[in-house]
């Protein structure tokens, strides 16, 4: 996917969501709590870690367009992604990652839940649309713990990946239970 503006990272990200939320309606409750063979986080805790990393994001987000709205400078809404995160998305592809405490699931939070806490990081974010377009935010970056100090944008999009890279590996979890 390329991402020349902020729309783009939005109509992408908007694109991934749908993706999980069509997995997950497949998927029983029952099947959502079922620990596979092998596996280390089950249906129902992979969406409550994509929960939170997504809350995570809209809070990164918000402080980071706060700052540039203090700055003052304005942006013609284009975006570009550095080169070290292209170059750490494809070294992280395919490739397992343990998550950060932070970020690790309870296994308590029931799915709709999660997926609530999802619709609402998804409208804090696109709240914040029109002055992530107006304001320049590449000045302002927060530190990710395995792609580095990240824009706004780039936290948005590293969400993006990170719902679509959860979306199949539920989508793999449920091959593993229908069998």
């Amino acid at each position: 996917m390329r991402y020349e503006t902020i729309a783009d990272i939005y109509s992408a990200n908007q694109k991934m969501s749908e993706g999980l939320f069509e997995t997950l309606r497949e998927i029983s409750s029952e099947q959502a709590s079922i620990l596979p063979d092998g596996e280390k986080w089950s249906i129902q805790e992979i969406v409550e870690h994509v929960s939170m990393v997504d809350s995570g994001v809209s809070r990164i987000c918000a402080k980071l367009l706060a700052a540039a709205k203090a700055d003052d400078l304005p942006s013609d809404g284009s975006f570009e992604l550095s080169a070290n995160f292209g170059e750490r998305a494809v070294a992280i592809a395919g490739r397992k990652v343990e998550a950060p405490d932070i970020v690790q699931p309870s296994g308590q939070i029931p799915i709709s839940e999660s997926l609530e806490r999802i619709r609402a990081s998804s409208e804090s974010l696109k709240s914040m649309k029109s002055d992530l377009e107006r304001f320049e935010t590449g000045n302002h970056k927060f530190p990710h713990p395995f792609f580095g100090d990240l824009t706004a944008g780039e936290w948005m999009v590293m969400a993006g990946l990170h719902m679509r890279r959860h979306t199949e590996q539920i989508q793999n979890l449920a091959v593993k239970l229908s069998k």
